[in-house]
């Protein structure tokens, strides 16, 4: 895999900070990644946005921002309201290839959830990422319900023939709660694709060294962690 589309089930559900964790241990292998990030919303010129973000806590990733939408709206919304050009799949999946050239990994990190529209056509990550011919890995809010937007987001994925290779909670609770910690089993089964990892809430407060080392423990050996599902949830006793 070279190209990994990272959708959130909502907005504010820590698809950065996973999209940055990825990269940070993408890195520590000596891979070469870039993260582009077709729209961000809410943000006049100038000011850091998300990929600005991967970038302080990753380290040396290439960054890239298409199109950029003052309110902080769906991405078409926001274009419309601006009298701003709209990001199409089509060119999202020219500047994935362009950047696939030269890195060896490339993550798209979406804009809100899957279906969220980023054109006046009606399109929608989950377009992209058929464009791109990527899978996806949902990232998942850890409380009370996230089973129902995370079964959602896996069906809307299912349904248009797109692959999700895994959820991961974005933000794990420093206090979880009974409806977090029963969620740690459910969620699979939600997503349809296996827990590969749960991040700590703050965690984007670190710096990139501990953020790093949060990051190995909070992932999945597949993407370079020590993450596993059985033992983390050992942790918690759940009456």
């Amino acid at each position: 895999m070279s190209v990994l589309v990272i959708t959130g089930t909502g907005t504010e559900v820590g698809k950065t900070a996973v999209t940055a964790g990825i990269a940070a241990l993408a890195r520590a292998e000596g891979r070469r990644v870039a993260v582009l990030k077709p729209a961000q919303t809410g943000l006049l010129p100038g000011e850091p946005g998300d990929v600005a973000e991967v970038a302080r806590l990753a380290g040396d990733v290439t960054t890239r921002e298409l199109a950029r939408y003052p309110d902080p709206l769906a991405p078409a919304t926001a274009a419309r309201r601006a009298g701003m050009a709209t990001i199409h799949p089509a060119d999202v999946a020219a500047a994935v290839t362009d950047l696939d050239a030269t890195h060896d990994l490339v993550l798209v990190e979406g804009a809100g959830g899957l279906l969220v529209r980023f054109d006046e056509s009606g399109s929608t990550l989950a377009d992209i990422a058929w464009a791109v011919n990527a899978p996806v890995l949902i990232v998942a809010q850890a409380g009370l319900g996230t089973l129902n937007s995370t079964a959602l987001t896996a069906e809307a994925l299912q349904r248009r023939g797109l692959e999700s290779i895994g959820v991961v909670v974005g933000s794990w609770p420093l206090h979880p709660d009974l409806a977090a910690l029963t969620n740690l089993a459910d969620l699979p089964d939600a997503a349809g694709a296996p827990l590969l990892g749960a991040l700590p809430q703050g965690v984007t407060k670190l710096g990139s060294v501990d953020f790093l080392a949060v990051a190995k423990r909070s992932f999945s050996p597949w993407f370079g962690g020590e993450f596993d599902p059985e033992t983390f949830a050992a942790q918690f006793a759940v009456q």
